[in-house]
């Protein structure tokens, strides 16, 4: 006689992904597999599908639950000066998403277009017009800033050739630096030169270098615009030249 089934687990999502970061937390990019989530919460593959199609719709609802854990009072207060409000978002992040290196290549390999990464778009553009760019420019600037952000927090990642969680800063630094160290002086001086520098690119500070040289050229920009306007504001307003971008003769004005 045929043995009948008990009834089947019923699972929400929170479970389903709570199973996919611990097996990427555990094993790496590679680790969650949907056979491998079912496994880890003991139903059968074709029940992971009851709530998400395929692997990818996984990966999106992992990026969700990670962009959703990012706190936003870091940088919400539009009292304190834009740069340290990016900074803070830039730092938030990087802790936030180390934290998971296992789901880091995955997030940044599909589009992050959900409700928690358009929340997080958002407070970005806002931040930038708040910091003086016009809605096309604070465009602009918050992706270059979430290309560096995330590129950087990838880079990192892939450095370390091992599952689980990441080693400590000093460690990491440290290993590149014997790697480094060993780089021949007569046919490649330069690197060998910038060892110590070049063991440092996975260090919070190279990352603040980097970001801060971003900062600098989108103040910058902010100054540039500023000035457009108040000189347009002026008695004498804009030569055609200076419409364009470059600067007319002295004493030259419309006729």
């Amino acid at each position: 006689m045929r043995r009948r089934r008990g009834p089947r687990r019923a699972l929400t999502d929170d479970e389903i992904l709570d199973a996919a970061l611990d097996l990427l937390d555990e094993g790496g990019p590679d680790a969650a597999s949907v056979r491998g989530i079912a496994a880890r919460v003991g139903v059968a593959p074709n029940a992971v599908y009851t709530y998400f199609p395929d692997k990818a719709a996984v990966i999106k609802g992992l990026a969700e639950r990670l962009l959703g854990g990012v706190d936003h009072d870091v940088f919400a207060d539009r009292e304190r000066p834009w740069r340290e409000r990016v900074e803070a978002l830039a730092l938030e992040l990087r802790a936030h998403l180390s934290a998971h290196p296992g789901a880091v290549p995955l997030m940044i390999g599909g589009p992050m277009d959900g409700p928690h990464a358009l929340a997080l778009n958002e407070r970005l553009l806002q931040l930038l017009v708040d910091a003086g760019l016009d809605a096309t420019e604070a465009a602009q600037a918050s992706y270059l800033l979430i290309v560096y952000v995330f590129g950087s927090i990838a880079l990192e990642v892939a450095d370390v050739h091992r599952a689980g969680p990441l080693p400590s800063e000093p460690e990491r630094v440290a290993t590149r630096l014997v790697a480094f160290s060993a780089i021949p002086t007569g046919g490649f001086p330069r690197s060998a030169e910038a060892a110590a520098t070049m063991a440092g690119y996975v260090s919070t500070e190279q990352y603040l270098w980097g970001l801060r040289r971003i900062l600098d050229g989108i103040a910058a920009r902010v100054a540039t615009a500023g000035d457009v306007t108040e000189r347009a504001a002026g008695p004498d307003g804009l030569q055609p030249a200076e419409l364009w971008g470059q600067p007319g003769p002295p004493g030259a004005h419309p006729a």
